[in-house]
């Protein structure tokens, strides 16, 4: 990062950032997404130079972006509902949970699509753009996973 990118947004933390984090984290509710909108939210800044004529000029951007990275963070949230292995852990019976033990010891490129298709509900096609395959790829993955899990759960 050029030096005078870097002394930029430390000002911009400095001066914003307590203000920024409170928004989005009381638009999210989760500090891992907060971060996420956050650091997009400097990207921005960075992309744009913008440039300000005054400092609540500047203060409005910076807070209009970051509702906007909230609102594509919810928006996302609301597409692709998931659910994070402690939460799918506590709502499964003990012995379902080997299940995700075993779904995770598959080969990486069948535990991928897997966990694209049933935890975050991407689609076949969808998830051929994520990764770079075709659709038919990602289907031949998804049957061949599906068979390798179903063969190691009935041992």
């Amino acid at each position: 990062m050029p030096e005078k990118s870097e002394t930029e947004i430390k000002r911009i933390l400095h001066v914003y950032g307590d203000m920024l984090y409170r928004t989005a984290y009381l638009l999210l509710g989760s500090p891992h997404d907060v971060q996420d909108a956050l650091q997009e939210t400097l990207l921005r800044y960075l992309e744009k130079a913008p440039a300000f004529v005054s400092q609540d000029h500047e203060k409005a951007w910076l807070l209009r972006v970051t509702t906007n990275c909230c609102k594509d963070c919810l928006r996302f949230r609301r597409r692709h509902a998931c659910l994070d292995l402690d939460t799918l852990r506590e709502c499964l019976p003990a012995r379902e949970t080997r299940h995700i033990q075993e779904l995770y010891a598959l080969p990486a490129k069948w535990k991928t699509v897997l966990i694209l298709h049933y935890f975050e509900g991407y689609s076949g096609k969808e998830i051929g753009k994520i990764l770079g395959l075709s659709e038919s790829a990602v289907k031949k993955r998804l049957q061949r996973a599906r068979e390798a899990l179903r063969l190691e759960l009935e041992s």
